[in-house]
C-alpha cells in the first residue's frame, strides 16, 4: 500500500519509529515531513499529506502530532480525505470499515509507540466495509462537493 506519513516535531519521534515499521510490512512510504524535533507547524504538513491524498499519490496517511486533533481538523478541510483522530485499535478498524477513512491521526503523546504501530497496523489492515456504508460515505462525499461550490453565503 503506498502511504503518506507525515507530524510535526511533537510526533517526529514517533514518525522515525514508525517508517521503517511499515516499510519492512512491505508498504511504500512516502515521507511528508517534518524533518526535525525542531518546532514547526502541523497544518503544513497534515495538508502536504491530505493533498496526496486528493490527488491519488498515496492511498492513505498516518499523521502524527501531539494530540493528533489539529492534523484531523486541518486533513479533513482537503477534498476526498477522510481523516479520522483513533486512539485504540478498535476506533481504527471502525474508522476504515464504516466510514472508509484514508487518513489516520494519532496523538504522539498520548500513545506508546506500541500503541501506535498496533494502531496503525489495525488500520492499514481494514477494508471498507462497503455495504450499508456506501450511502453514508456517498452522502459525505455530497456534502464535500456542496461545501466546495459555495461554503458560505455572505
Amino acid at each position: 500500500m503506498k502511504v503518506a506519513i507525515a507530524c510535526d516535531h511533537r510526533g517526529f519521534e514517533c514518525k522515525r519509529f514508525l517508517l521503517p515499521a511499515l516499510r519492512s510490512k512491505g508498504h511504500e512510504v512516502l515521507d511528508l515531513g517534518c524533518a526535525s524535533a525542531a518546532s514547526c507547524d502541523y497544518p503544513d504538513f497534515a495538508v502536504a499529506a491530505a493533498t496526496a491524498i486528493g490527488r491519488g499519490e498515496v492511498e492513505v496517511a498516518v499523521l502524527l502530532d501531539s494530540s493528533g486533533i489539529g492534523m484531523c481538523v486541518c486533513a479533513n478541510k482537503i477534498a476526498g480525505v477522510r481523516a479520522g483522530l483513533v486512539h485504540d485499535e478498535v476506533m481504527a478498524r471502525v474508522a476504515r470499515d464504516a466510514n472508509h477513512c484514508n487518513a489516520v491521526c494519532l496523538g504522539s503523546d498520548l500513545l506508546s509507540q506500541d500503541q501506535i504501530l498496533k494502531i496503525v497496523e489495525a488500520f492499514l489492515s481494514t477494508p471498507f466495509g462497503k455495504g450499508r456504508h456506501l450511502r453514508r460515505v456517498g452522502k459525505i462525499s455530497q456534502l464535500e462537493q456542496q461545501a466546495m461550490v459555495s461554503p458560505r453565503s455572505d
